[in-house]
């Protein structure tokens, strides 16, 4: 009931302030279950993919939606719950990882459509990392269902990460692309080297449609990167800033320290005055 409250309410306001376009709609099924693939660029991908798709779309989210306190924290943990969002906990741990998968199959079981993001988090600078392998592949191999790639574009504009207010006047697309038979691996899902092949097949699949460079490392190792990176250079800010701080402070302290210049006393001034007169006098 939540869900379609949403859909009726979100829907139309995301089309009135964003006009988000959409191609490729053909090519999710109107019924039966499948796996929706997609690149990661904004929080508010979990708006725009949702609103504009005919079917519900359960994606598994991380737990934190679910646990943050405080109004914002109410507001988004009743949101992704109304709308059938699975909470999922990316702390690492082999239990976590396969209680997502057991409610990605189970949500595949019921004939519905399964949305997940193969790079596990948000890009942090609008690049393709390389797909975790896991999820995604162990739920297709296991079901049988087709995976159906999709690509965010523009979203990261509309609501950079990190940003809470989204930026207007920015038009967001998805682009859908045609479904992927792994059929020919199913029961294989205990192979690792088969769920990397499919995983870095539909990550290939989405970055042709999303035109985005892609980088293969993990994006959680990209983030660590990044963040080193700009810890670094504030180190070096500072550092500078200390040296010509200290420059400055050295500089007065010579200043200060130095003698001031003699300055004639009033009888020499006469005095010197006087002789100058007289030999002027005396040219």
């Amino acid at each position: 009931m939540f869900y379609r409250f949403m859909k009726m309410i979100v829907s139309p306001l995301l089309r009135i302030f964003f006009r988000p376009w959409l191609e490729g709609l053909e090519n999710i099924p109107d019924e039966g279950p499948a796996i929706i693939a997609s690149n990661h660029l904004s929080f508010s991908d979990s708006f725009f993919l949702p609103a504009l798709m005919k079917r519900r779309v359960t994606f598994i989210a991380k737990a934190e939606y679910f646990t943050t306190p405080g109004l914002k924290g109410k507001l988004t943990a009743a949101f992704f719950k109304g709308v059938g969002q699975l909470p999922v906990d990316r702390s690492g741990s082999r239990g976590a990882g396969e209680a997502a998968i057991r409610s990605g199959i189970a949500v595949i079981e019921r004939g519905e459509l399964f949305g997940v993001y193969p790079e596990g988090t948000r890009s942090p600078d609008g690049k393709l990392y390389r797909g975790k392998v896991g999820g995604l592949a162990r739920v297709a191999l296991a079901t049988g269902a087709p995976v159906i790639p999709v690509a965010m574009i523009d979203t990261e504009k509309v609501q950079p990460p990190g940003q809470v207010i989204p930026n207007f006047g920015i038009r967001p697309g998805i682009r859908i692309g045609r479904p992927l038979d792994f059929s020919r691996y199913q029961g294989m899902e205990g192979d690792r080297f088969i769920l990397r092949s499919v995983t870095d097949e539909v990550m290939y699949e989405i970055m042709k449609l999303s035109g985005q460079e892609y980088v293969d490392i993990y994006a959680t190792a990209a983030k660590r990167r990044i963040a080193e990176d700009k810890k670094k250079a504030d180190g070096e800010r500072k550092a500078a800033q200390k040296a010509e701080q200290a420059a400055a402070r050295a500089q007065e302290a010579a200043a200060a320290a130095e003698p001031p210049a003699a300055q004639p006393q009033p009888q020499q001034e006469a005095r010197e005055t006087a002789e100058s007169g007289d030999g002027s006098a005396a040219g």
